[in-house]
């Protein structure tokens, strides 16, 4: 998959210094992967929280970071959305 939106993780992770690592991680994974549906993503990360047209939430670091992303399986394209704290997360809407 092709990552969009690297910048607002290198961003966040400068200000959090403790979700660099979880998130570089992600990254490779994500990079390296080649999900072509929903139950892809979902095999690779049961944790991942699945919200409808593309859109998915992981939990990062023992759930204490959530990272926001629109999955376009047929374009092979994950765009960062937004990242924060779980507490950051309370306040999302979808």
């Amino acid at each position: 998959m092709r990552l969009a939106g690297r910048p607002k993780l290198v961003a966040f992770w400068k200000s959090h210094p403790d979700a660099k690592a979880p998130l570089e991680a992600w990254i490779a994974e994500v990079e390296r992967a080649t999900w072509s549906t929903p139950h892809d993503l979902h095999a690779s990360y049961p944790k991942a929280r699945l919200i409808g047209s593309g859109r998915v939430v992981f939990p990062i670091r023992g759930n204490r970071f959530r990272l926001d992303v629109l999955v376009e399986y047929r374009n092979t394209q994950v765009l960062v959305i937004r990242v924060g704290t779980h507490a950051d997360y309370d306040g999302w809407t979808f």
